[in-house]
């Protein structure tokens, strides 16, 4: 995976796909090819015969797997999560340099993986390389009531509960609220 801050991002991608899944369950292969084509994917590999409808359902069935690894906020269980993928996906690491992107490490089996292996592989290997530069789980779904959203909390700063300031901000007007009407007031505290 290239340097999250140099553009190109296995994570941010693994979050992009798995939340256009759980959008729609059967995205259709055309869009899922134009996700991984905005993540720097090559064009021949995205082709109707390069990238078919069964490896359209593959990835499909890997992004909603992720997405259970997304969802956990317990870091013993996510490390457990993501060591089971690579243990069953990956293979020993390789440093590449391709299309452009500068050198990045790659897990995957190579041209023998499909294309669920592929983005388990590079996957688990994004997120394991966040738990690990920040010692914490650097991913999330959000906490805010009807949201869910998915996100990367690579910033500075405490571990975040929310995909955006405008959730942050309604999940903390909602917890006021809910105070005052309990007649606890709840002036001063904060939620997120």
């Amino acid at each position: 995976m290239a340097d999250i801050r140099e553009g190109f991002s296995a994570a941010r991608r693994l979050i992009d796909l798995a939340e256009a899944v759980r959008a729609d369950p059967e995205l259709p292969r055309a869009a899922l090819a134009e996700l991984l084509a905005a993540h720097g994917e090559r064009p021949a590999d995205l082709t109707g015969q390069a990238f078919s409808e069964a490896g359209a359902a593959e990835l499909r069935a890997a992004a909603r797997r992720m997405a259970g690894v997304l969802g956990e906020r317990d870091e013993d269980r996510a490390a457990d999560d993501l060591n089971a993928l690579l243990a069953e996906c990956a293979t020993r690491p390789r440093l590449t340099r391709h299309d452009g992107h500068p050198w990045h490490l790659h897990v995957d089996r190579g041209e023998e993986a499909g294309w669920s292996d592929w983005f388990l592989a590079s996957g688990a290997l994004a997120l394991a390389q966040l738990l690990t530069e920040y010692g914490r789980i650097a991913w999330g779904a959000c906490a805010a009531a009807g949201c869910g959203r998915f996100f990367l909390a690579t910033g500075p700063g405490s571990a975040r509960r929310y995909c955006s300031t405008t959730c942050a901000g309604r999940a903390r007007v909602a917890a006021h609220r809910r105070r005052k009407r309990e007649g606890q007031g709840g002036e001063g505290r904060d939620e997120g």
